[in-house]
């Protein structure tokens, strides 16, 4: 019965047990799509084989895997840096509990209980004119992250959210066209906003300041961003540092929707 001690768990053990799978499951879905995936899939298969070892009181494998991961610990906040970031914005986010609570944050409720109060159709009908008339625009999407620290690097307004206001504020011989705008729930709060540049040298060559700029805020933040090109009047949808593929406009319209929920 001695060996069988292990199986006797207290209820401290399960909620143990619990937090650390939601924590993981949330890890996950900050790298999902990005290259540190497979980094992170490795990394939680040996540290499984390490506890089996030492389960089974494999001294010598134990101890090997035990000190590839007390090192590996150190180059983890290196090639995890940006995703670390990410989960510390979102912990430390000042508005975390007032627009969605803990569980909706996991996605254990279901998605329609979320109200979208964004008018994201004006939004994307706007960008897809733009985008016919080769006009440039990037339009920066709260969603929990307070964006304070770029906003006051532009002009604050409190407009209401629609086609012809963000058509006209991009219009090339608007005094508002350069730079972000930002928008917060259903308002516009702030235009020539200033962004952080990306320094990824993996971005094509093709791409210009404007997604760079998207995709800084999107490593920096958990905003939504939406460029569309001068150049080739294409669409562009960023989030968490990475472009979303969509087929059509539509398709656009209701991946964005999703992700405000």
């Amino acid at each position: 019965m001695d060996s069988l001690q292990f199986l006797d768990l207290r209820i401290l053990d399960i909620i143990d047990i619990v937090l650390v799978a939601i924590l993981l499951y949330y890890v996950y879905k900050l790298v999902k799509g990005t290259a540190a995936i497979n980094i992170f899939i490795g990394i939680v298969m040996i540290y499984l084989i390490w506890k089996l070892t030492q389960l089974l009181e494999m001294e010598m494998l134990s101890s090997i895997l035990g000190q590839f991961i007390g090192v590996g610990m150190f180059a983890l906040i290196v090639v995890f840096q940006q995703e670390i970031r990410k989960f510390l914005l979102m912990i430390g986010s000042t508005n975390f509990g007032a627009r969605r609570n803990f569980l909706k944050q996991f996605k254990f409720s279901r998605e329609n209980e979320q109200e979208i109060l964004t008018n994201i159709n004006a939004i994307t009908k706007a960008c897809e004119n733009l985008g016919k008339t080769y006009t440039g625009a990037l339009i920066v999407i709260r969603r929990n992250t307070s964006l304070d620290f770029v906003k006051t690097s532009g002009d604050k307004m409190q407009i209401e959210v629609n086609q012809p206001i963000i058509e006209s504020i991009f219009y090339k011989n608007s005094t508002l066209h350069d730079g972000a705008i930002t928008i917060e729930d259903n308002k516009i709060t702030a235009t020539r906003v200033i962004l952080p540049v990306s320094n990824d040298r993996n971005i094509p060559l093709r791409f210009g300041l404007r997604h760079r700029a998207a995709i800084g805020i999107t490593e920096k933040t958990d905003a939504l961003a939406i460029v569309v090109s001068e150049e080739s009047g294409q669409i562009s949808y960023i989030k968490n540092g990475s472009f979303e593929l969509f087929e059509d406009i539509d398709e656009l319209t209701e991946k964005i929707k999703k992700d405000l929920r």
